[in-house]
């Protein structure tokens, strides 16, 4: 089961009477705590009028040309896909976004930057195929829809 099911969980179970949902039904909370800021980061890309690499999908399409750029297209293209992802290494984040942005992120999650750097590497392959369900990247209102809902829900 992915980590974005499991916190679907954990809000359903709320729903129902059950857990707070920001406890993502036993998810770790470095990654409760990075998965907003993640999307956040997505909104924030496509809003500012994100490059037209990977069909102009702003912070998704963005996220991936830089993969891609930096020697991961293979992990990256494996989380778009349909088949089983393969994993990034927490030494890629630095590689990929930079130490300033993950110590950004880091901040805006309240954890540390070595627990946002590994926490990330779990995160985007997740993250990534959840929003790519059919093996491409979602037309550009559809993927915004669906991050502002999982926005909403973890509120």
């Amino acid at each position: 089961m992915g980590l974005l099911t499991q916190i679907l969980g954990g809000l359903a179970g709320n729903a129902l009477g059950g857990r707070d949902p920001r406890r993502g039904g036993g998810m770790s909370p470095v990654l409760m705590a990075l998965l907003p800021v993640v999307l956040g980061m997505l909104n924030q890309r496509r809003q500012q009028g994100g490059g037209a690499g990977h069909g102009g999908m702003g912070g998704l399409g963005d996220l991936l040309s830089q993969l891609t750029h930096k020697g991961y297209g293979r992990q990256a293209d494996s989380w778009v896909g349909t088949g089983a992802n393969e994993a990034l290494p927490p030494n890629a984040i630095d590689e990929v976004l930079g130490q300033d942005q993950l110590h950004q992120i880091a901040q805006q999650a309240g954890i540390g930057d070595d627990e946002a750097r590994s926490g990330l590497s779990e995160l985007l392959p997740e993250v990534v195929d959840h929003f790519t369900p059919e093996g491409s990247l979602p037309a550009g209102e559809q993927l915004s829809a669906s991050v502002d809902d999982y926005l909403r829900r973890l509120s």
